[in-house]
């Protein structure tokens, strides 16, 4: 494949930053099949950001001859208490999220699935933990852990076990041979971390390809947002899609009831498009589906009629402009959510296995 083809897929939305742009086309010029990696917490239910977005960037870097990695980091989900702290169920969860990626079009054949037990057990990889924790101040360790939903802790209610997150991550990294890592824009300080010890450490400097965190369908705290970006950037973090918000997420097998009113109650500010989470998801999910074919928005005659939009560009000039209602974004959205999410409610329809995990998770208390 055509080298400029190839970063054009890594870099292709929901990709919102690569670190750097440079360093991945000399990567991608020395190395046919570099790896890539992403790792997460299994922790329960998936929701169109653990499912649906990173399926489309394990499936971009794969398309672009990429080898990718799936990390199921279940010791960051225990050490994080997630599901209680129950390591058993924590397993579970990781064999659900793998069945969400198959369910959403990753290639099981083209990707491979790794479990923490297949590199902890050797006392070389604890080694390079401690590199990596030597090379690290606590209070840089502190700034990180916000990745693993610790940032607001005090020190005193702070375990030790935490501290030890990011070098795990870091270590990962190298002990997987990752050359890119492919993670949320909430992993950047820890990745940075891998940028700035690996060559330190006799390794090398991983290409960062960070993507974009699905906005919750809940207000933010406060509306308008503030003008301060810090204080925007915090807002917004907090209503990120969460799983342990049901009413403000949309899962992957969710029914079409279920997702046409989830996005009938959500928040969709008329006129505004920066910071509106139906806009959103027509812009990350229904437009990547649809491209080339567009998008049907369909009205009342008296309110305009049938509307025909072919790119998501055409969608934010007449919903800015106050063209078209919020309601019937929100219908337009929901159906194509319906239609797009169908091959995977049929998956855990008919595979008893992922039907078994969801069951499972289902009936247990949800965590962030």
């Amino acid at each position: 494949m055509d080298l400029e083809k190839r970063i054009e897929l890594i870099a292709r939305a929901p990709t919102e930053e690569v670190v750097t742009r440079d360093e991945l086309r000399a990567l991608l010029e020395k190395e046919e099949h570099p790896i890539a990696y992403n790792g997460w917490e299994p922790s329960g239910l998936v929701h169109l950001g653990t499912g649906l977005m990173c399926a489309y960037k394990m499936k971009d870097l794969i398309d672009a001859g990429v080898k990718f990695k799936a990390y199921l980091a279940t010791w960051h989900g225990w050490i994080n208490g997630k599901l209680g702290g129950d390591m058993e169920a924590i397993r579970k969860a990781a064999l659900h999220f793998k069945h969400a990626w198959i369910a959403c079009g990753v290639p099981e054949d083209k990707i491979e699935f790794v479990w923490p037990e297949e590199i902890y057990d050797d006392i070389d990889y604890w080694n390079l933990v401690m590199k990596v924790a030597k090379e690290l101040t606590v209070a840089r360790t502190v700034r990180t852990l916000e990745i693993a939903g610790r940032g607001e802790e005090g020190d005193e209610t702070r375990k030790v076990a935490e501290l030890l997150y990011t070098p795990m991550q870091v270590a990962d990294i190298f002990r997987l041979k990752v050359r890119i890592c492919q993670l949320g824009t909430d992993q950047r300080k820890a990745n940075m971390v891998a940028r700035e010890v690996g060559e330190k450490l006799g390794f090398w400097k991983p290409v960062c390809v960070h993507h974009h965190l699905l906005q919750g369908l809940a207000k933010p705290p406060q509306w308008p947002l503030p003008a301060d970006a810090t204080e925007r950037k915090r807002l917004l973090s907090s209503v990120k899609m969460s799983k342990s918000r049901p009413e403000t997420c949309i899962y992957i097998y969710d029914s079409p009831e279920d997702i046409k009113k989830k996005l009938g109650n959500a928040f969709c500010p008329e006129r505004e498009v920066e910071f509106n989470p139906v806009v959103d998801i027509a812009r990350q999910i229904v437009f990547r589906e649809k491209a080339g074919k567009g998008m049907t928005i369909e009205r009342p005659a008296k309110f305009g009629g049938r509307l025909e939009l072919q790119t998501f560009e055409e969608l934010s000039k007449v919903y800015a402009e106050g063209k078209l209602h919020p309601m019937d974004l929100k219908n337009a959205v929901a159906g194509e959510l319906v239609d797009i999410l169908e091959p995977v409610r049929d998956y855990f329809q008919k595979n008893k296995e992922a039907q078994d995990t969801l069951k499972f998770l289902r009936e247990q208390k949800a965590t962030r």
